[in-house]
């Protein structure tokens, strides 16, 4: 496995942060300057710690240059802004009809794959519905698949209320997908070793990155609750393979509706240890 782990040796200053904060301890001093380990190489996860750690962008791995990185910490949000961005993000149930342009969808995407998995194994499948004309026939193709359900009197007393579902569409009202524009599913490959969280990980990237572009989201769980029930497979319909863990839905688009400031919500639930 050819890693195209290099080290400009006009840069290093021999400092070994490289090596110690490598997961699996394949970055060694030979003799002078850092180099692989070549019978623990295979070790590697790719997470690139070794190149965001080095002070002086020395290193270089995987054929990813230190200067294309961002440079940390000059580029971090506050942690007033952060404060501020996950106290005031909401849940948005009104949408502008209008679609995001692709490249920013693309982009978006592109971020929140750099969430954090386990093992770092980055194999979340992102799922997008960039086309309004799709969205609306996925809306169809669910509101009709409920509809039969109810005929068919398969709705038991837990899923009544998607009768209620069927009735408000027919008057013009779309309450499983909110009118919204878009909407974002993230699976997960069964061999991964935590599929639940990388993908609500994911997610919750999305969520607030888009909240920080002025981009509305809804996670979204009566969609899956929808798609369990209908007799037709919505999942295999978006090319999501059967094998896979599947998650929430995330609705998204601009927001029809401002909101000015945040909500005033009480205290966490801390349950606080100390052990002697």
């Amino acid at each position: 496995m050819d890693l195209h782990f290099t080290v400009d040796r006009e840069l290093c200053i021999q400092c070994g942060a490289c090596i110690d904060d490598c997961p699996f301890h394949i970055i060694e001093m030979i003799p002078e300057y850092p180099a692989l380990n070549p019978k623990r190489e295979h070790h590697c996860i790719r997470c690139q710690h070794c190149l965001a750690v080095c002070p002086t962008g020395a290193l270089s791995i995987l054929g990813r240059r230190p200067e294309d990185s961002l440079p940390l910490p000059q580029t971090l949000p506050t942690s007033a802004q952060m404060t501020a961005l996950i106290k005031g993000r909401r849940s948005v149930r009104r949408f502008l009809p209008e679609p995001l342009a692709p490249e920013v969808i693309d982009t978006m995407i592109a971020t929140v794959a750099n969430a954090p998995t386990g093992k770092n194994n980055r194999k979340c499948l992102f799922t997008v519905i960039d086309d309004p004309a799709s969205m609306e026939v996925l809306r169809r193709e669910t509101i009709e698949g409920l509809r039969r359900a109810a005929a068919a009197r398969r709705l038991g007393e837990n899923l009544s209320y998607f009768r209620h579902v069927v009735s408000a569409w027919d008057q013009g009202r779309d309450i499983v997908f909110r009118h919204a524009p878009h909407l974002l599913m993230v699976s997960v490959p069964p061999e991964v070793t935590t599929p639940d969280a990388d993908a609500i990980i994911a997610m919750s990237y999305f969520e607030l990155l888009a909240a920080s572009m002025g981009i509305g989201t809804l996670w979204n769980a009566m969609i899956r609750w929808a798609f369990a029930t209908i007799d037709v497979d919505l999942y295999q319909r978006l090319g999501i393979p059967d094998d896979h863990t599947k998650g929430y839905a995330l609705l998204f688009g601009r927001p029809a509706v401002q909101y000015h400031r945040t909500v005033q919500r009480d205290g966490a639930t801390i349950n606080r240890v100390r052990l002697t």
